[in-house]
């Protein structure tokens, strides 16, 4: 069955969803899974021995690019090795990698592809995007603002919608309508969910005290601690989330302990962050009456953040899928028009001899009375000249998937 796929290219994870073209009424999204941990994958692109890029968990930093999509339009390259690879070149391999994996699951290649992007991308960023695309041969596929996608994943009326989205690593604030970006603005120096991370971290080492501060940074093993730690600490302000306390697990050298994490604590190392960001919302919003604000980002489900937000406030159960599910939705729309249109009047009564009536109804026209309207003025439309650009096909063979096991062979190949 015919479908659109919806692609995010987020700072860490990658995420895709489907829109079915066919059936009638509206068609839900439906999450594709790339074979990473809770259905997305990361993204990462690593460039292995062969020359080809594996795509997964991130390996050995010298190989591999991280954080590209943020990037986009940004004149400096990243460098792999001894390669420079442009940021919109490496997004363009990674929604290539997408598109291929859900093609091959559902039979045939998408209609249409909706790939999501940051509300600052501007038409330079787009442009180099769609330039990158199409080198890869991608040719149909529509660049939708974050904002406008997470809206598309809900149903609202025509009036303003305020999003709030806190991701990891990243932090926005947008007023939308229906595909119009009224307003946003960027946290860059916001603290976002991996903050949030290091805070919690900070509350066990400070708790353990002298026990934990008298580990040797440079023991191999205090590293693995620190990385199983860090983890753990994710994992509790997850749980805090749907809970009141939870515990942290911390395998010092003498043994197991656990850091006890209330989320009234939780929220209160947090709290400076969280009222910074919604400062910046309410900026954006800048008085207006909106229908509500919708919540995006795995971060955003933190409840102090909703008790914060002035007005209605929405979201679901995983609001790090918002973004992709409204491409997809939005790609379906594009195509289809909306699902529901609003009900037009076409039984209207008049009187079949009314003067008034341009064409009286039951009456004909003749060539000669018919008055052909005048021709529209030619519209001049400048091709935008972007520079040309070393195509990063010179670079890669290919692209496989990879997990960990691809990323440990990559660094035992001599780099």
């Amino acid at each position: 069955m015919p479908y659109v796929l919806g692609v995010d290219v987020g700072t860490t994870r990658t995420a895709a969803a489907v829109c079915r073209l066919g059936g009638a009424g509206r068609a839900e999204p439906e999450l594709v899974g790339l074979g990473g941990p809770g259905g997305g994958v990361a993204s990462s692109l690593q460039l292995t021995a062969d020359g080809a890029f594996a795509v997964g968990e991130p390996g050995d930093p010298r190989w591999t690019a991280v954080g590209f999509a943020r990037r986009v339009g940004d004149d400096v390259p990243i460098v792999l090795g001894s390669e420079r690879c442009a940021a919109e070149e490496l997004t363009a391999l990674m929604v290539m990698w997408v598109a291929g994996q859900v093609a091959e699951r559902e039979g045939e290649t998408a209609a249409q592809i909706v790939l999501a992007h940051p509300p600052g991308w501007g038409p330079h960023a787009k442009g180099l995007m769609h330039q990158a695309l199409r080198a890869v041969g991608l040719e149909n596929v529509t660049l939708l603002a974050e904002p406008l996608a997470a809206a598309a994943n809900h149903s609202f009326g025509r009036g303003p919608v305020g999003v709030f989205s806190l991701g990891s690593h990243a932090f926005s604030a947008a007023v939308v309508r229906p595909f119009e970006l009224v307003a946003w603005a960027d946290g860059i120096d916001q603290a976002a969910g991996a903050d949030f991370d290091d805070l919690v971290f900070g509350h066990v080492r400070a708790t353990l005290g002298r026990e934990f501060g008298s580990l040797d940074a440079e023991d191999p093993r205090t590293r693995g601690l620190y990385g199983r730690l860090r983890r753990d600490c994710e994992a509790a302000k997850r749980v805090l989330s749907g809970t009141f306390e939870t515990a942290i697990p911390v395998h010092l050298p003498s043994g197991p302990v656990e850091v006890p994490l209330s989320r009234a604590r939780f929220e209160e190392l947090i709290r400076p962050s969280v009222e910074q960001a919604v400062s910046v919302f309410e900026r954006v919003v800048r008085g207006m009456s909106l229908e509500a604000t919708v919540l995006v980002g795995g971060s955003a489900r933190i409840p102090l953040i909703s008790s914060l937000l002035p007005g209605r406030v929405v979201f679901e159960a995983a609001p790090e899928t918002s973004v992709v599910k409204g491409a997809a939705s939005a790609g379906r729309q594009l195509l289809l028009g909306p699902d529901d249109p609003e009900p037009i009047e076409t039984s209207v009564l008049v009187r079949d001899d009314d003067p008034l009536l341009r064409f009286p109804v039951g009456s004909s026209l003749s060539d000669d009375e018919f008055t052909a309207p005048p021709p529209r003025p030619p519209i001049d439309i400048t091709p935008l000249d972007l520079p040309e650009r070393r195509s990063v096909k010179r670079v890669v063979r290919g692209l496989a998937p990879t997990g960990r096991s691809r990323a440990r062979n990559s660094s035992e190949d001599g780099r």
